[in-house]
């Protein structure tokens, strides 16, 4: 049976900011895109978050059912989350609407329970997830299925500018890093939690801290500079991390929105096709060409409007 990829965050629709001064909806939420990027590219792929009944709740379901995913969730009354983007350069900045909207309408033992009668495959989650006071019922959720022999996925993705709470947000994000067993994190998430030497030559130095909370697998991503991709493999009585680490190809750049969870999905999706989900062994020894895929994905995607995943065939 092949494995499963199920996705617990936000859906919701990025508003961007035009010339003009008007706002084009978008869909977005780096959850709900990581699940498009992942089912673009043949793996079965379901959305644990309520959609609202709203107009731009109904755009997302019918997204989500075309790239092939299927929607989980109840469907709920109330609005779908707003986030406003300004671009400069290509690169976003966010405000985000989360009070009172739909995909945080859920009860977490309802998804507790449909854990429990499909085999374990691989949770995804992070991003505005972690936020306090979020962050408990999605732990809540992840200790359960991680106890039920789920591979936990988590991307850091902090957005500290809508935090109210700043220092209980980064420990938040720390808990959930600690039940991780593969984990993406950028330059800017690491350095917002505080590390130093965050930079392009210390990333083995990096990989390294995420590898003693417990993450076997961990991608560092440094935007138009590249990534690199670390994996903690057990050899003979030893455990080494093999590593591959390359610059992204070179292309016309319309935005980055969605690049990282376009590259995060393609890595998630490449172990789920090549049945390394628990051999972290083989996974390590395609680490480059997990690697190298990711980048293209996600070089595509920046090709485009918003966060548009390429499919398989694309790649």
């Amino acid at each position: 049976m092949s494995v499963s990829v199920w996705v617990l965050g936000e859906a919701l629709m990025d508003c961007v900011a035009q010339a003009d001064g008007s706002l084009r909806p978008l869909i977005g939420g780096s959850p709900f895109n990581l699940a498009c990027a992942v089912a673009l590219q043949g793996v079965d792929v379901g959305y644990l978050s309520p959609f609202s009944s709203d107009a731009f709740g109904q755009a997302l379901a019918l997204r989500l059912a075309e790239t092939g995913a299927k929607a989980m969730g109840k469907t709920s009354r109330k609005p779908t989350s707003l986030a406003v983007v300004n671009l400069h350069n290509g690169q976003p900045s966010y405000g985000f609407y989360r009070e009172g909207i739909a995909d945080r309408d859920y009860n977490p033992e309802d998804i507790v329970s449909q854990l429990k009668k499909h085999p374990p495959g691989v949770l995804h989650t992070g991003s505005l997830m972690a936020m306090p006071p979020e962050h408990r019922k999605v732990m809540h959720v992840i200790q359960f299925a991680k106890a039920m022999g789920w591979t936990i996925s988590i991307d850091v993705n902090l957005r500290t500018r809508v935090a109210e709470d700043l220092p209980a947000y980064l420990q938040a994000v720390n808990d959930m890093a600690a039940w991780a067993d593969w984990l993406k994190a950028s330059d800017e998430d690491m350095q917002l939690l505080g590390w130093r030497d965050v930079h392009w030559d210390n990333t083995d130095a990096l990989a390294t801290q995420w590898h003693a909370l417990g993450c076997q697998r961990v991608a560092l991503t440094f935007g138009a500079t590249g990534a690199a991709l670390h994996i903690a493999a057990p050899q003979a009585e030893a455990t080494v991390s093999s590593s591959a680490k390359a610059a992204p190809p070179t292309v016309n750049v319309v935005d980055t929105v969605g690049a990282g969870d376009t590259f995060w999905g393609s890595c998630m999706a490449d172990w789920v096709l090549h049945d390394t989900v628990g051999n972290d062994a083989l996974a390590a020894s395609k680490a480059e060409q997990t690697l190298q895929r990711a980048l293209k994905a996600a070089a595509i995607n920046c090709e485009r409007v918003g966060c548009q995943p390429p499919s398989r065939q694309e790649i």
